[in-house]
């Protein structure tokens, strides 16, 4: 029988009508609702299903110290004891969904409660603060973010009562159509794509697929290259075709914007399952707008990707230190590995006549990462672009055989 309990992550000092309304609204449609009071200041005379109390314990501070810590402090200590209460919940199978509601405070809060639940399940935040830049909150796990409109204060009134109901529907739709994550009855392969690399990727897909696997794309965007990571750490991917290891520079010099919200390159090498990795992408930094780019990284090539998206090509010392770093990772891998090397550029926008063409760099990237590399690891190198034909047919190739050899 699926499970019929939606978890309410509220303030109740600051929002107890909203926790009234809400749970009244979910158990009128035949879900169980169970609030969790996550507030820190106020007294209030509300009886919620989980006090403030039990939450804050649940995150091993007493409620009485929690004062004492910085605020930060708190917001993590309630974050993280919903968390384990969420956790329990789901581990009993009665968690169907949770919801959370809040400003800047209860956002934080329930944001932390939801990124420790698996993907899958139903996480929804109703947000004063849904407009804004929201990637801190959600980070790689699948919560939505509602826009509050108006501010949740007061109970419901002509503005919020539509969108805390949209949102409990949302919440209750989705546990009663949705479904979980599971694991395929295909062997699964993870590969990384951009826009730069997408020809390659879909090559290599392509093949794979007609050999029965399924193929799974991640952006290389530093959310979805670390979601990667984390569904290859819970065991559902067998192999990794990561062409477009583009994050790893973000992680080595930090102002990507597509920086990774967790390391890349490790849990295949942990897990020990097949691997072959390419330097997809990895020669330029990505920013927002031209306006965005900071002054040290200016005047060199660039590409405009759009407008809210601006390439811009790194030195041989910043290619030299990522290289290097890669390497180190591989290293550490208790399974196979197979590095490819692409010689005619790591991107479209690296190849000949392409704004960032630079092979001189590529090929310090090269000569360190083969200078640090295990000698264990095979390296191929393929006098073609990244996305021509036969680079993306022989990664298929070399992923495929490796998955074989496994068996």
């Amino acid at each position: 029988m699926a499970p019929k309990t939606i978890a309410l992550i509220v303030t109740v000092d600051t929002k107890e009508a909203e926790a009234r309304f809400l749970k009244e609204f979910i158990e009128t449609h035949g879900f169980k609702a169970l609030v969790l009071d996550v507030s820190t200041r106020k007294p209030h005379g509300y009886q919620p299903d989980y006090s403030r109390e039990m939450v804050c314990e649940a995150g091993r501070v007493n409620f009485a110290d929690l004062k004492n810590l910085r605020r930060d402090k708190m917001m993590q200590t309630m974050g993280e004891g919903s968390a384990k209460i969420l956790l329990d919940l789901y581990t009993r199978g009665e968690l169907a969904g949770v919801l959370g509601v809040g400003g800047n405070q209860g956002t934080a809060i329930a944001s932390i409660a939801m990124r420790a639940l698996p993907i899958g399940v139903p996480k929804l935040i109703v947000s004063t603060v849904a407009s804004g830049y929201v990637r801190p909150y959600v980070e790689y796990k699948d919560i939505i973010m509602m826009f509050s409109v108006a501010d949740i204060l007061g109970g419901a009134n002509t503005v919020s009562r539509t969108i805390l109901t949209n949102a409990a529907g949302a919440v209750m739709g989705m546990s009663e159509y949705g479904q979980r994550l599971t694991r395929s009855e295909k062997p699964v392969i993870a590969t990384t794509a951009f826009g730069n690399t997408d020809a390659a990727v879909n090559q290599a897909r392509m093949i794979l697929e007609k050999k029965g696997y399924e193929v799974i794309a991640f952006h290389a965007s530093g959310a979805s290259g670390s979601a990667m990571e984390y569904l290859i750490e819970e065991g559902y991917i067998q192999g990794v075709l990561d062409m477009t290891t583009h994050e790893l520079i973000g992680e080595v010099w930090g102002d990507d914007i597509y920086t990774p919200l967790r390391p890349r390159l490790e849990e295949a090498g942990k897990k020990g399952i097949p691997q072959v990795v390419v330097p997809g992408a990895i020669e330029y930094f990505c920013f927002g707008g031209p306006d965005t780019v900071p002054k040290k990284y200016l005047g060199r090539k660039t590409h405009y990707h759009n407008p809210y998206n601006t390439n811009i090509r790194a030195t041989e010392e910043e290619v030299s230190k990522t290289a290097e770093v890669m390497a180190q990772k591989l290293n550490k891998s208790v399974g196979p590995v197979v590095v490819m090397l692409p010689l005619q550029g790591f991107s479209e926008n690296g190849r000949l006549g392409g704004a960032l063409y630079e092979p001189e760099t590529d090929q310090v990237f090269i000569n360190t990462l083969e200078k640090n590399l295990d000698p264990k690891i095979k390296v191929i190198k393929i006098d073609a672009n990244i996305n021509d034909k036969e680079f993306a047919e022989r990664a298929a190739e070399e992923i495929h055989a490796l998955m074989q050899n496994r068996r």
